[in-house]
């Protein structure tokens, strides 16, 4: 154990004794662990930051906004709105696909593919 890990053991035990820890939200209930082992280390952090505000990628929300339209589009009566919904649809994939290909092209994504590819076929 490192000085650190014991300092940091010894200041919780010392809490515990003192009744600082009693009252505790979330005490009792189990820790919930995040598997993050297919998000590259260097971006785990700002991953962590992200999802706790409730904030998706660019490429999630587009495609969740994609998934909106298709559903507009299908429910679509009128002729003139139908027509603006799918232009509106068409120009977001086309955004979509074009962020898509930026993200392929960009090295951290082949390493971070090459490792999820690895991690899953062996």
């Amino acid at each position: 154990m490192s000085i650190f890990a014991a300092i940091a053991e010894r200041k919780i035990r010392e809490a515990i004794e003192r009744g600082e820890l009693a009252d505790l939200a979330l005490k009792g209930q189990p820790i919930v662990h995040e598997d993050l082992t297919f998000v590259p280390e260097e971006l785990r952090m700002g991953y962590k930051i992200l999802k706790n505000a409730g904030v998706l990628p660019e490429e999630l929300e587009l495609k969740r906004e994609i998934v909106t339209l298709e559903g507009l589009l299908a429910a679509c009566r009128d002729e003139e709105e139908r027509q603006a919904v799918k232009k509106r649809l068409t120009a977001q994939r086309l955004r979509f696909d074009l962020l898509m290909e930026k993200i392929r092209r960009n090295g951290a994504f082949q390493q971070y593919a090459a490792a999820a590819e690895q991690k899953l076929c062996g």
